[in-house]
């Protein structure tokens, strides 16, 4: 499976974005796939991951009630909604796959090449 992420770029605070992850492969909708993200100066953490049926969702508690991750198995692809954006999650966002669900970086077995989100006025 290969990944590619795109949406990032420059927001105020307050505003929205959606990214978005596109994989190659039929075997995409056999995996659960994650977003996760890496700020300047510190670790890659987890963020929002989702069930290969799209039935399963779950949240690093700093975004929930404001990003929203879905997927299209028909488009192959994965998506992270992001309103009420904030300057802490300024950070690269990566898409990655896994079985049943990759909430941890171990747990990942695809990467996508990243997309940088600035949140800033």
């Amino acid at each position: 499976v290969q990944l590619q992420a795109c949406g990032g770029g420059l927001v105020q605070p307050g505003g929205s974005l959606r990214l978005s992850c596109a994989a190659s492969g039929r075997a995409f909708s056999t995996y659960g796939m994650g977003w996760f993200r890496q700020a300047p100066g510190k670790e890659r953490e987890f963020v929002a991951g989702i069930s290969w049926s799209g039935t399963a969702t779950y949240y690093a508690d700093s975004v929930k009630g404001r990003f929203i991750i879905s997927r299209d198995n028909a488009k192959n692809t994965v998506y992270l909604q992001m309103d009420s954006l904030k300057p802490e999650d300024t950070a690269v966002y990566y898409c990655a796959a896994g079985r049943p669900m990759p909430t941890r970086m171990s747990g990942a077995n695809y990467w996508g090449q990243g997309t940088l989100v600035t949140v800033s006025s």
